[in-house]
């Protein structure tokens, strides 16, 4: 099953996806309302929806195409959806990430260190394993809608994609995190900005992201395959496939999952986290500078339809000034 969100008729509706056929869940107004029931009543999130019944026919192409489609999950506060996301946890990322930040022949980077860590411990028979690298990138004022646009802000030195899985989950009442399932995500950054210091990633990741169109609800594939791909006036100028799921992974899902739900502070009731599970794949890596109007697109099959986002530049907004209270 897959779900979404649209809008229709100036109100949010959400969508169940069965193979070809999608439909209007009845009586539903977010994706957000529905997990949490879920969640509360120790349900399955397929069994709400289910009970629900089955609503109106819709063409999902079609509204994707009316740009009617909104990010599949949101939170009615967006300060308490939190987007956040770890890295070097794909076989093969450690090289894109360590040339980057390059030492001597005899010197390991940090990068290839902790890389290390996960291929002898990211899969551990008994958690917790290796503690993966881990970073924010803000809450749910800055998750565009799929369609939408990627904003750089001005001062920007780079907004490039990043073609990975989001886990997408809801905190119940008794702060238990529950997964609602899968989506694809860009995880947006400026990488010509990590690459002058890695100390400079947490500035590098505090950019928009874009999840969906739809969210896989149940499990994961072990192999998800993949396509990245950037378009510049309607020509394709890169395209690049790219491996996820478990079987190219050197974490474990649940693994990352205790190493960023261990904290309390991302156990509080009712709150949504968005958490990317990281990439093997980008565009930079190929030497590919992006411009303003560049068009983003992931697709995987297992997904549905592919998530699309245009570059932006924002405009500049000069020196942040501090006022005295």
């Amino acid at each position: 099953m897959h779900l979404s969100q649209v809008r229709r008729g100036g109100a949010t509706a959400v969508i169940r996806r069965e193979g070809e056929t999608a439909t209007v869940v009845p009586g539903a107004d977010s994706t957000y309302a529905l997990a949490m029931e879920a969640a509360s009543g120790g349900g399955t999130l397929a069994g709400v929806v289910g009970a629900r019944g089955t609503g109106e026919a819709v063409d999902l192409a079609a509204l994707a195409a009316e740009g009617a489609l909104l990010p599949p999950l949101t939170h009615p506060d967006p300060a308490h959806l939190h987007l956040t996301g770890t890295g070097l946890t794909h076989l093969g990322s450690a090289a894109t990430r360590d040339a980057m930040h390059t030492k001597s022949d005899a010197e390991l980077t940090d990068s290839m260190k902790m890389f290390r860590m996960g291929l002898e411990n990211g899969k551990p028979a008994q958690l917790p394993g290796a503690q993966p690298e881990w970073f924010y990138k803000g809450n749910g004022h800055v998750l565009a809608a799929p369609g939408g646009d990627l904003e750089m802000p001005a001062f920007a030195e780079d907004g490039g994609e990043e073609p990975e899985m989001a886990g997408l989950y809801v905190i119940a009442p008794d702060g238990t995190p529950a997964r609602v399932g899968w989506a694809l995500a860009n995880e947006f950054s400026d990488h010509v900005t990590e690459r002058v210091n890695y100390l400079w990633l947490a500035h590098s990741k505090l950019r928009m992201a874009a999840i969906g169109p739809e969210i896989l609800v149940g499990a994961l594939p072990q192999d998800v395959r993949g396509t990245s791909r950037i378009r510049r006036g309607g020509d394709v100028i890169w395209e690049k496939p790219f491996l996820s799921g478990e079987a190219n992974m050197s974490h474990s899902f649940a693994n990352l999952e205790h190493h960023h739900f261990k904290y309390p502070l991302f156990r509080q009731p009712g709150d949504v986290h968005v958490h990317m599970f990281g990439t093997a794949t980008l565009s930079f890596a190929d030497g590919v500078s992006t411009e303003e109007g560049d068009v983003f697109e992931i697709e995987a099959p297992d997904f549905g339809l592919p998530l699309s986002n245009r570059l932006k530049r924002a405009s500049d907004q000069g020196v942040a000034t501090v006022r005295s209270l």
